[in-house]
């Protein structure tokens, strides 16, 4: 498996800077484009992990086509994939570079753990604006995770790693059920965990519920750190209400968590637009002055366009 470090240029382009992260299926660096002169993140991925020998050519062909379809997504509430490359022992995808933080990361900057009301339906509602581009695509996350959500400075929620984790479970489901550790199935839908062959945007709506729950209430859904206990919770057991964490919301809001939770996809709403559009009477107040940003007049209202997200960094 090749070395990375710092310097390293990947494709004859690249420039790895320093580390971002570090999982099973790879790193994130920060790192250059030299021929652009500017800043991206590259998320290398060991070829070995695509592909069993008699397999390899279809793997990396996969690869690329999965890739192709990240970076065909052009949405701002979603992370934009500039390049990918390919050589024999390495895969990499070379991305934007976000200035922010995780939804993990903020979760510790609130004096109870939680978000008011209008600050996670605005998270909420930006992470389904960009999943409604993503899901016409043709395209299903599969691992949306407080990790996997990125507040930039000004507000505005990146969801990462689209289309890679696809090509992955793809190869191995074993990756993201076990690879990291119980962090990937916190999130994960009960079709998911079951191993159903097909999958659509309903199993990453069940994964904004988890997110909602855990922005309203300050805690997981299934607060465990026993992953089989973990799977059976969100197999078999009715998500607990809000209010069981003495946390008062408003009724419409509860009747929607409840929905995006439910086991069966059948039973939950029916895309990522239709939940924004229950989202949008909680989003925070439109502020035609721009003052929180200095920036233009939004109306968080207006269904796509981006709401005022969290305070800034």
């Amino acid at each position: 498996m090749r070395t990375f470090a710092p310097g390293v240029v990947l494709g004859d382009r690249y420039v790895l800077d320093s580390p971002l992260g570090r999982g099973v299926m790879g790193q994130v660096w920060q790192g250059r484009d030299q021929r652009l002169d500017r800043p991206v993140a590259v998320k290398t991925i060991a070829a070995d992990l695509l592909a069993v020998p008699d397999n390899r050519e279809e793997a990396l062909a996969r690869f690329t086509r999965e890739a192709r379809a990240a970076a065909r997504l052009g949405h701002p509430n979603l992370t934009t994939v500039f390049d990918a490359s390919l050589t024999d022992d390495t895969c990499c995808l070379v991305m934007e570079l976000i200035e922010g933080t995780t939804l993990e990361y903020h979760f510790d900057q609130q004096d109870d753990g939680r978000f008011d009301v209008p600050t996670a339906a605005s998270v909420a509602a930006q992470m389904c604006a960009g999943l409604s581009e993503a899901h016409a695509a043709g395209l299903v996350h599969r691992d949306l995770k407080t990790q996997n959500v990125m507040v930039r400075r000004d507000g505005v929620v990146k969801i990462l790693d689209f289309g890679l984790v696809k090509l992955l479970t793809e190869v191995d489901p074993r990756l993201t059920m076990t690879g990291e550790g119980i962090g990937n199935i916190v999130c994960a839908s009960p079709e998911l965990l079951a191993g159903h062959d097909r999958l659509d945007g309903r199993s990453d709506l069940y994964a904004v519920g988890c997110l909602l729950h855990h922005m309203l209430t300050g805690e997981p859904l299934f607060a465990t750190d026993q992953p089989a206990l973990l799977t059976s919770h969100h197999l078999s057991s009715p998500p607990p209400p809000v209010s069981d964490s003495g946390v008062r919301i408003p009724d419409d809001l509860q009747h929607l968590l409840t929905a995006l939770l439910a086991k069966r996809p059948d039973d939950r709403p029916s895309s990522a637009t239709e939940v924004y559009a229950a989202l949008a009477p909680h989003l925070p107040a439109s502020d035609p002055a721009g003052a929180r940003r200095g920036g233009p007049p939004e109306d968080p209202r207006r269904p796509f366009l981006v709401p005022l997200g969290p305070r800034p960094v």
